[in-house]
């Protein structure tokens, strides 16, 4: 269903707290080298404490933006001393406060939208980049809702949602972004 420790997507995946799962694919990752960072999904209230929140954690540097778009391109500027030159996984904890979060959508195709830049070998306009694919994904852990209550809540053209095994994936659809 997925695999955090690939150049692949789904990008984002919603699951339970202490799901095995996921906890063994953060720690294959860590131990070949890649990083975790982990933030609090409490501090994703609006945009600009969302991006503050990136931002302390993953360091960005001090012309970040603070809005959607610098975030995209800060994520997907990572390389380097970031990724350990394996990758990384963000994992936001205490997800189930995102639930009716009037952001969701966007910051969930933010995060879909640099990965998938990161992960892939080539730009948006179909050039070879001229910097290394970096594994890139972000893991929301839920508490008490069943990450498939996500499903109806992102629901959007560009986005891709599937669920199955108490998890929940998302990732761009490409024939929207790559027609």
């Amino acid at each position: 269903m997925f695999d955090l420790s690939t150049p692949r997507s789904p990008w984002v995946v919603f699951g339970p707290r202490g799901a095995a799962e996921i906890e063994e694919q953060v720690a294959a990752l860590e131990a070949a080298g890649g990083r975790s960072y982990h933030l609090q999904a409490r501090d994703f209230t609006d945009m600009a404490r969302t991006c503050d929140a990136f931002a302390a954690a993953l360091g960005f540097p001090g012309y970040f933006g603070r809005n959607w778009d610098a975030l995209v391109d800060c994520l997907d500027d990572l390389h380097g001393h970031h990724t350990g030159g394996v990758g990384i996984v963000v994992v936001v904890h205490g997800a189930d406060l995102l639930l009716d979060s009037a952001d969701l959508k966007v910051l969930l195709a933010s995060l879909c939208l640099a990965a998938d830049r990161a992960n892939t070998e080539v730009d948006p306009d179909g050039c070879p980049r001229d910097v290394p694919v970096v594994i890139e994904h972000f893991v929301f852990l839920l508490d008490r809702v069943a990450a498939e209550r996500f499903a109806a809540r992102i629901e959007d053209p560009d986005l891709v949602v599937e669920t199955g095994a108490g998890f929940l994936t998302v990732t761009l659809n490409l024939a929207v972004w790559r027609p």
